[in-house]
């Protein structure tokens, strides 16, 4: 009895440490488990609206295809992410702290750990800022109302973002992720150059023999996170991000420019029901033009080329991706003050004087044919428009810095403006993770965020720049101190 009173009681401990041991392990297993769930809601405004990215008044006259706001929610544990990409040029906090609040309270989701960016499309619809107002003012002052503001669509898009967040949200499974950053040479050109006679010049005109150099540098990674269903093993969504200007395609029809064929390229591998999400790199000195040939600067094949390479060098580096064994998602935001120019009195009584007759230049001529370039009297109504935008803003504006860490080797940055690319690779050259995927345009456009250097050279984007020099240098400090941090951050 003795001996069977032992075994029994080596029995109960055998089996107390055998259940201890699969607790652990489902815990471990829980630790490790991932859940994503994307959606993506249309945000296609209707057609006869103003069109965005442009120092006139466009009128959009069709749909070449529909805009979309995409979101990603990404949980381990107890910690949530979400990320929304929308195919607008812009975003405003206006917009974006009524969304974040409102999908908070309908998630749980803190504030912080939601994302919203533009992916910077030239050709979705003008709804905010200085120009807005002042072409929306000019027709309700002629015409008692605004013909082509059929819905008020700052109110409409809130709606839809805070929907792709509860319907994503809602979608949430077991899923692996893939990451990568690969190299895209060839598809994106500084577009700031010292030309002979000392200046530096914006778009200075294909095969100029005036042109120097380039004033700046690209960023040719691409950053690839791929989402891919446990059972199936299907890759189900994914996110790319690089460092070009979404503006390929001009005219006056509504389009998510190269990000739209960057997604059709990925659907045609992965299946019709992949969510291609896009967000942009630091590029505010970047964009698609090859000063070197003799190109059009829109052309209704560049937009298509553009979006299926990258869609290619997506697909070719699969093999390369590592997939994310030991996830370790974290979150970190802290706001900055950043110095805004004060212009005086003087200066905005001025501005509003010469305005009327600046914007008179319609959408023919060489501003247009130049695509922007420095002709005319295009600096003169971007500097008057700043002053008129920045008159009581005040010295300081305040800019959201956001780091997710994903595992330990992989961490994005979102950060607003449009940063130059000098110091988004700033940012990849210092930190401690090997894959640091930079996204800009997040939560606020803020403008331009040009580089000391480029503040001392001036030029378009500096003129179009609200923020003082040091900025960029700034919110460049402010990332890599998040992102030491939260390299080291325990869970």
């Amino acid at each position: 009895m003795k001996n069977m009173k032992g075994f029994i009681a080596k029995l109960l401990i055998a089996g107390v440490i055998t259940a201890c041991l699969l607790q652990i392990s489902c815990s471990q297993k829980q630790s490790h488990e991932i859940k994503a769930g994307l959606a993506q809601v249309n945000i296609t405004p209707p057609v006869g609206g103003r069109l965005a990215g442009h120092f006139y008044e466009s009128l959009s006259t069709g749909i070449h295809d529909s805009l979309w706001a995409k979101s990603m929610v990404l949980q381990q544990g107890n910690e949530k992410f979400v990320f929304v990409f929308c195919d607008l040029v812009g975003l405003t906090p206006a917009i974006t702290v009524d969304a974040r609040s409102l999908a908070s309270a309908q998630t749980g989701i803190p504030v912080e750990n939601i994302l919203i960016a533009a992916t910077h499309s030239h050709t979705g619809p003008l709804f905010y800022g200085f120009q807005y107002s002042y072409f929306h003012g000019k027709a309700v002052k002629a015409e008692g109302m605004d013909p082509y503001e059929k819905i008020d669509y700052s109110e409409y898009l809130i709606a839809q973002i805070v929907k792709a967040i509860e319907q994503a949200n809602s979608n949430l499974k077991p899923t692996g992720i893939n990451v990568g950053v690969a190299e895209q040479e060839g598809l994106s050109f500084n577009r700031r150059y010292h030309m002979k006679n000392g200046e530096v010049l914006f778009n200075p005109g294909p095969l100029n023999p005036e042109i120097v150099k380039p004033a700046g540098p690209i960023d040719p990674a691409v950053g690839i996170l791929l989402f891919h269903d446990l059972q199936s093993e299907t890759y189900t969504g994914g996110l790319t991000v690089f460092g070009m200007h979404a503006d390929c395609t001009g005219g006056t029809e509504i389009s998510a420019d190269y990000p739209y064929y960057l997604g059709q390229t990925l659907k045609e591998k992965f299946g019709k029901d992949f969510v291609s999400a896009f967000a942009v790199g630091a590029c505010g000195d970047v964009n698609h033009i090859n000063i070197n040939k003799d190109e059009p600067i829109y052309s209704s094949s560049t937009p298509g080329r553009v979006g299926s390479t990258l869609g290619e060098t997506v697909v070719s580096n699969l093999p390369k991706l590592q997939a994310v064994k030991e996830p370790a998602f974290a979150m970190l935001s802290t706001k900055v003050a950043l110095p805004l120019q004060v212009p005086s009195q003087a200066q905005v009584d001025s501005a509003k004087t010469l305005i009327n007759n600046l914007y008179e230049v319609q959408s023919s001529g060489e501003y247009v044919k130049r695509a922007g370039g420095e002709s005319g009297d295009f600096l003169k109504r971007v500097e008057m428009s700043k002053y008129i935008g920045l008159e009581g803003r005040g010295a300081t504006a305040e800019a959201e810095v956001q780091v997710f860490r994903i595992d330990s080797e992989t961490a994005i940055v979102g950060l607003p403006g449009e940063l130059f690319a000098e110091l988004g690779l700033a940012i990849k050259s210092r930190s401690p993770f090997k894959n640091t995927i930079v996204m800009t345009v997040c939560n606020d456009k803020i403008s331009y965020i040009p580089t000391k250097k480029a503040f001392a050279e001036g030029s378009y984007e500096v003129t179009n720049a609200i923020v003082k020099p040091g900025a960029g240098e700034m919110l460049v400090d402010t990332s890599l101190e998040l992102l030491n941090k939260i390299k080291t951050l325990k869970k």
